[in-house]
């Protein structure tokens, strides 16, 4: 099994390890059947005897939840383990011809219930999986980034936020170039893709800066409720953030530093 996507910091070495379970488990057991090829398909599950496992012996399988791509199954890995109304449904497609070796199920139990070493590697293997597609699921149950307020358009010269207002919202300049400025003093540009109006949801304070569209601009308005939920439950858009305050804050010193050089001794 691999995941798609940003893989967790352990999932190279788990899979790894993951990967060479099934042969171990089946070894000494014969296939109940020859083994079977499919084509192009995009619901196998319809097509498998649910009282049989599946070794994958060539081919890629691509498994989807809530129609959403989640993992892929490879040479090695075992299908049809899962079986529970209470799992999310899970679809086996393909887009190459698989090759799958059938064993009878319960065969396959007693097979390891026989013996203490397997039944450790059946734990390993089920646990391992449970960890990888939790960390999967969590990723994709993160909340969607849809603003109860939408977008909204502003023309060159009009206010986005104003200095000393409360900060009910975070901004995501969609399109477009605004200015920021301190007491009617510029102290920076707000650029496309950049996050501002975030610091003074963080502080709980007013808004220290008043922002001014250069141009004409496409605003995503974010609540802040909202938003700071979305940075507790995604890295990206935290990381995103830091990178735009730190930008701001090098600004801002710079800026200091040229009016102290301006200044006479």
């Amino acid at each position: 099994m691999y995941l798609l996507g940003e893989q967790p910091a352990y999932a190279d070495r788990l899979i790894s390890h993951l990967q060479g379970i099934p042969g171990q488990l089946l070894d000494g057991l014969a296939p109940c059947g020859a083994p079977i090829e499919y084509g192009h398909t995009d619901d196998l599950d319809s097509e498998l005897a649910a009282e049989r496992l599946y070794l994958v012996d060539s081919g890629l399988l691509h498994a989807r939840i809530d129609d959403k791509p989640l993992f892929y199954l490879q040479e090695g890995d075992l299908l049809g383990l899962y079986q529970s109304s209470v799992l999310p449904p899970c679809r086996y497609c393909s887009d190459e011809p698989v090759r799958l070796v059938p064993y009878t199920r319960s065969d396959v139990l007693a097979h390891i219930q026989a013996d203490a070493h397997r039944q450790e590697l059946l734990i390993q293997y089920l646990s391992g999986h449970t960890a990888l597609l939790g960390d999967a699921l969590a990723r994709l149950r993160q909340p969607d980034v849809r603003p109860a307020t939408g977008f909204r358009h502003f023309a060159a010269g009009d206010e986005l936020i104003h200095q000393g207002d409360e900060a009910d919202n975070v901004f995501i300049i969609v399109d477009g170039r605004a200015e920021a400025l301190v007491d009617g003093q510029k102290v920076g540009d707000v650029q496309k893709d950049e996050i501002f109006g975030a610091m003074a949801v963080f502080t709980r304070e007013k808004r220290n800066a008043t922002v001014i569209a250069s141009e004409p601009c496409t605003v995503m308005v974010i609540p802040k409720e909202q938003f700071l939920s979305l940075t507790q439950n995604n890295p990206r858009i935290a990381h995103s953030l830091i990178e735009s305050m730190a930008r701001r804050i090098d600004l801002l010193n710079k800026e200091v530093t040229q009016l102290r050089l301006a200044v006479p001794a």
